[in-house]
């Protein structure tokens, strides 16, 4: 047993701790061995595969010659659908009192001339064709009135408006030309409204390939009216 004075043994052999060699076969001469990953990675054993980078941000909407993002297809159909509804209305104000009275004027009309049969019941050809015209007169009548209120809202009052209707300012839309130091006029706006609400009418599935013409349509996103006037629809918020 050592006791406290007894000096502290020198060191030697026995007590010197050396480094502990590396386990595994030794590296042939020449030979480096295979380091791990560099830069931020750094560390990582040997073999280990950094993660993934990060998808790629999607690609920002194309742009207009003015600069501003293009209207995409959903928010000017949700335009559409909602300047449709505001059109419908109004023109139902005026539409279903023309109609109200087209029909008391035929009831009016059957009851004094006994409708436009004869006691054989075979058509008087007078009859025949004056409650036929009057019908196609009523008819014409609403035709004409849809349209000069569709003319109102989607020329007079979107250029009013500076390109906007009320279902573009809800989508934050507007109608601008393609070249922009020109501006928008009634010309233009008219021949939009020619050729999406005229032509439509009387061409079948015309309206379609009007509208679904955006979708490759390039380098503008236009639909057919967009080309007749040279506008373009952009996002303004």
């Amino acid at each position: 047993m050592t006791s406290p004075s007894s000096p502290v043994p020198p060191d030697g052999p026995v007590n010197v701790r050396v480094p502990v060699p590396q386990q595994g076969p030794a590296p042939m001469p020449g030979v480096v061995p295979p380091q791990g990953p560099a830069g931020p990675w750094a560390g990582q054993p040997t073999g280990w595969v950094p993660p993934a980078p990060p998808a790629a941000w999607p690609h920002a909407a194309p742009l207009a010659p003015n600069g501003r993002p293009l209207a995409s297809f959903g928010d000017r159909l949700l335009a559409f659908l909602l300047d449709g509804l505001i059109v419908g209305a109004v023109g139902m104000i005026f539409t279903i009192p023309l109609m109200v009275l087209w029909m008391f004027a035929i009831i009016d009309w059957t009851e004094a001339n006994s409708g436009y049969t004869d006691a054989y019941g075979q058509p008087v050809p007078d009859d025949f064709f004056r409650f036929f015209g009057t019908m196609f007169i009523a008819i014409g009548a609403v035709f004409v009135v849809q349209l000069l209120v569709t003319y109102l809202y989607f020329v007079e009052y979107q250029l009013r408006k500076g390109g906007e209707t009320i279902g573009k300012r809800v989508l934050k839309l507007r109608v601008v030309k393609v070249r922009p130091e020109q501006a928008l006029t009634r010309g233009d706006l008219t021949k939009r409204w020619a050729v999406e609400r005229v032509v439509g009418v009387f061409v079948p599935f015309f309206s379609y390939l009007d509208g679904f013409w955006q979708l490759w349509d390039k380098p503008l996103q236009q639909c057919l009216h967009d080309k007749a006037a040279q506008t373009v629809v952009v996002k303004v918020g």
